[in-house]
């Protein structure tokens, strides 16, 4: 998988279907050499309300996460998120500060396999290179942040094997060229086209 940094501005769209319950999502990967940005429209049905997430998170050249900005809708409950993170690894949730977060490598959003390719391109692994990083994963629908140690594993051209939460829970994530997951078992595959 090539991860050089483009010189000039790409854009990918992307659907994706979820497997396990209802739900879509439409993705775009914006990706130029000072901002690499994903955003993401998701609608999912995980309980008896329906929920709806605007997501934008912006990266520096290194594919590390900046910001990340959510509003998300669950039945009549409306919340807006703005998690930033400074260049010492410093998070912030809406500029208050949440220690508990301080060097996590990425953010995490638990409704989306977008941000599987923070790690993927950030770490650049080869062909049997594993590695430990620790994200901020942010739940749905209780838009709670918390610390999970994740391991990423390059098991082939373009297969990472994934594992998080001390490999309690492990996919197997195929990625395109880009390494945008194609299929996140059980939970997540793009639609063809």
């Amino acid at each position: 998988m090539n991860h050089m940094t483009p010189d000039v501005i790409t854009q990918t769209t992307l659907l994706w279907r979820r497997l396990d319950h209802p739900g879509i999502e439409h993705f775009r990967l914006t990706t130029e050499s000072a901002c690499p940005r994903l955003k993401g429209f998701v609608i999912f049905k995980p309980d008896d309300k329906p929920l709806l997430v605007d997501y934008e998170i912006e990266c520096t050249a290194r594919w590390q996460t900046r910001r990340a900005r959510i509003v998300m809708e669950h039945g009549a409950r409306s919340e807006r998120l703005d998690l930033t993170c400074d260049a010492g690894r410093i998070w912030r949730r809406d500029g208050l500060h949440l220690p508990a977060l301080d060097g996590c490598d990425d953010v995490d959003l638990g409704i989306t396999p977008s941000t599987n390719t923070l790690p993927i391109r950030r770490l650049a692994l080869s062909i049997g290179e594993r590695s430990a990083v620790t994200a901020a994963w942010i739940r749905f629908p209780q838009l709670t942040i918390e610390p999970l140690e994740q391991t990423y594993e390059r098991i082939g051209d373009r297969l990472y094997r994934y594992a998080s939460a001390g490999g309690a829970f492990t996919a197997e994530l195929r990625v395109d060229h880009l390494g945008i997951v194609m299929n996140y078992p059980p939970a997540w595959e793009r639609v063809p086209g």
